[in-house]
C-alpha cells in the first residue's frame, strides 16, 4: 500500500470506530426497538477497529515523513557535486 491509502484507510477505520464508540446512544435507540442484544458484543470489535486504524495513520504519516526526509538528503548530496 501506499502512503496515502493507508492515512486514508487508517483514518476511516478511526473515525468508523469512533463513530461506533456512541454505544449508549445506540443502546438507548436500539432498546427502543428490541435490539439491545446486539450491543453487547460490539465493545469487543470497535476498541481493536480504533486501534488498528489509528496504527495505519500513524504507519501511513511515518513512511511519508520518512520519504519527504529521503528525498531532500538526496537532493542535498546532488547539489553538492
Amino acid at each position: 500500500m501506499n502512503d496515502r491509502s493507508l492515512i486514508a484507510t487508517g483514518g476511516v477505520a478511526a473515525v468508523l470506530a469512533a463513530v461506533c464508540c456512541a454505544t449508549p446512544l445506540l443502546a438507548i435507540l436500539l432498546g427502543g426497538i428490541g435490539l439491545t442484544a446486539w450491543i453487547a458484543r460490539a465493545d469487543y470489535v470497535v476498541l481493536p477497529v480504533l486501534l488498528v486504524g489509528l496504527a495505519l495513520v500513524g504507519v501511513g504519516l511515518y513512511r511519508r515523513s520518512a520519504a519527504a526526509t529521503c528525498a531532500r538528503t538526496n537532493t542535498e548530496r546532488r547539489d553538492r557535486t
